[in-house]
C-alpha cells in the first residue's frame, strides 16, 4: 500500500504523473482515506451504515477510473462510540499511517475530540457525516479548527428550532425531555427549549442520562412525575429503546418526539411498532436528486443495510466529496492535506457542471477535473455548500412512525426555519 507521502515522492520523481495534462496508471498505487466510525457502542448502527456508504462512494470513484489511476482505499477504525478511543485511533491514522484526510466521526462526542486533539492541530481535513452539535460551529467561529472541519448535516441550532415548531404543530404543548448527557444532547435540548417555550410550549422537566446503563427507571420516573403529555427523547437507538420501553411500562403517554438518529428500524423493532404510532421526528433533510435515486436503488445490494439507515445517505456524500476533492487536489500533484481542504469547496462550485452519484457521473467529473473545469457535486442529500466554518444549512425532513414504518410527512426549508427564528425573537 502506498501512503500519500509515498505518492507525493513518486510524483516528484516522475514515476506517477498526476498533472492536469494526463495521468499514468499504476495498478499498485493507492491513496488512503482515514475513516473513524462508531462501529460498536451506542452509535454502532450509525457507524456501520456510514462506513459502508463511504466505501460505496470510493468504490464508485475507483470504478470511474480512480484518482490519476490511483485507487482510493479506506483505513477504517472503530471509535467504539467513545471520544478517548476516537482520539487514539485518529492519532494513529494521522501520525503513523500519514492519511491526508479523515472522515468521521458520526456522533459529536466523537468528532469534537478528534477535531480539537488531532485534525485541527495537524491541519488535516475532517468531514463528519452526522455530527450536529452547535459546539462545532462555535469552534469554527472562534478560530479553533484551522478551517479543516466540514459536515454534511445541519447544526442542531437549526434542528432544535425545527423540532420545536413541528411539536407545536402536532398539538404537543406540554412535554418532558430525557436526553443523553453529552455535547450533542445538551446542545439539542438548549436549542429546542428556547424555541419551544417561545412558541407557547411548556417543558415539564429535563432529565439527562448517562449512556450504556442497564436500567433507566430512575430517569423515567423523574420525567413522569411532572405529568407531561409527551416525551422528547434525545438519544441513540440502543439506549433510546431501553428508555422508551421503560416509559411505556411505567404508563407514560405513548406520544414521542424524537431526534434524527432515532429514525431507526432497530429502535422501532426493540420498542414495538404498536407503541410508536404517535411518534414524530425531524432529520436534516434531502432535496431529491438523481444521486438520491441512485443511492436508494443501489446501497442495499452493496451493503446489506437499508438505505434509510441513520447517516447512510450523508455518509455517501462525505465520501464522494472527499474523493472528488482528492482528485481535484491531485491534478497538480498536490494530494496533500492543505490542497484537499481547499478542494472540498471547489468540487461544490455553484458555477460548475452538475455531477451526481455513481460510476458514470464520477467518470464525467474526473474528466472535467483533468481538464481544469469546475464541477458541482449534487449528492444524495441534495445540493449543498459549506459556509465559512464548514456548516451546511437546511432543509429538514419531518417524519412520523406509523405501523412500524418511518413516513415523511413534510419538510421545513431554511427559509421556514428563519421565519420561526424571526417570530420567536420578537
Amino acid at each position: 500500500m502506498t501512503s500519500i507521502r509515498m505518492l507525493t515522492a513518486a510524483l516528484m520523481t516522475g514515476s506517477v504523473a498526476l498533472g492536469a495534462a494526463g495521468a499514468a496508471r499504476a495498478d499498485d498505487c493507492t491513496i488512503t482515506v482515514g475513516l473513524v466510525m462508531e462501529l460498536t457502542g451506542p452509535a454502532g448502527e450509525y457507524g456501520q451504515a456510514g462506513a459502508k456508504s463511504v466505501e460505496m462512494a470510493l468504490r464508485d470513484i475507483n470504478e470511474a477510473g480512480g484518482v490519476g489511476g490511483c485507487k482510493l482505499v479506506t483505513d477504517t477504525r472503530d471509535s467504539q462510540s467513545q471520544g478517548t478511543v476516537a482520539v487514539d485511533v485518529a492519532t494513529q491514522l494521522v501520525q503513523v499511517k500519514k492519511v491526508p484526510v479523515i472522515i468521521g466521526g458520526i456522533i459529536s462526542s466523537v468528532s469534537i475530540p478528534i477535531l480539537t486533539s488531532v485534525t485541527g492541530p495537524a491541519k488535516i481535513p475532517q468531514v463528519s457525516p452526522a455530527s450536529s452539535s452547535p459546539t462545532l460551529t462555535k469552534l469554527g467561529r472562534d478560530g479553533k479548527t484551522n478551517g479543516v472541519f466540514f459536515r454534511t448535516i445541519t447544526s442542531d441550532a437549526l434542528q432544535g428550532i425545527a423540532a420545536a415548531k413541528f411539536a407545536i404543530d402536532q398539538g404537543i404543548k406540554k412535554i418532558a425531555i430525557i436526553n443523553v448527557n453529552n455535547d450533542f444532547g445538551v446542545n439539542m435540548v438548549n436549542e429546542f427549549s428556547s424555541a419551544y417555550k417561545a412558541l407557547g410550549g411548556e417543558i415539564t422537566s429535563v432529565t439527562p442520562y448517562n449512556e450504556k446503563q442497564s436500567s433507566y427507571q430512575a430517569e423515567v420516573t423523574a420525567a413522569l412525575a411532572s405529568s407531561p403529555e409527551a416525551l422528547y427523547l434525545v438519544s441513540t437507538p440502543v439506549d433510546g429503546a431501553t428508555i422508551a420501553r421503560t416509559w411505556i411500562s411505567q404508563g407514560g403517554p405513548q406520544k414521542f418526539l424524537l431526534n434524527d438518529g432515532m429514525n431507526s428500524a432497530d429502535f422501532i423493532t426493540n420498542v414495538g411498532a404498536e407503541y410508536l404510532n404517535d411518534a414524530y421526528g425531524t432529520s436534516s433533510g434531502t432535496d431529491e436528486t438523481a444521486s438520491t435515486k441512485y443511492f436508494y436503488g443501489s446501497y442495499k445490494d452493496f451493503s446489506g443495510i437499508d438505505p434509510a439507515a441513520p447517516a447512510a445517505d450523508r455518509s455517501y456524500d462525505a465520501g464522494a466529496i472527499v474523493g472528488l476533492a482528492i482528485a481535484e487536489a491531485a491534478k497538480d500533484g498536490k494530494a496533500e492535506p492543505a490542497a484537499i481542504t481547499a478542494s472540498i469547496r471547489k468540487v461544490l462550485d455553484p458555477n460548475g457542471t452538475v455531477i451526481h452519484a455513481g460510476k458514470d457521473e464520477f467518470a464525467k467529473a474526473l474528466a472535467l477535473i483533468k481538464e481544469g473545469k469546475p464541477i458541482k457535486y449534487e449528492g444524495v442529500i441534495g445540493p449543498v455548500t459549506f459556509d465559512e466554518v464548514g456548516d451546511i444549512t437546511g432543509p429538514f425532513r419531518l417524519w412520523r412512525i406509523q405501523n412500524g414504518e418511518v413516513t415523511t410527512v413534510g419538510t421545513m426549508s431554511t427559509a421556514d426555519v428563519d421565519k420561526v427564528k424571526a417570530s420567536i425573537a420578537k
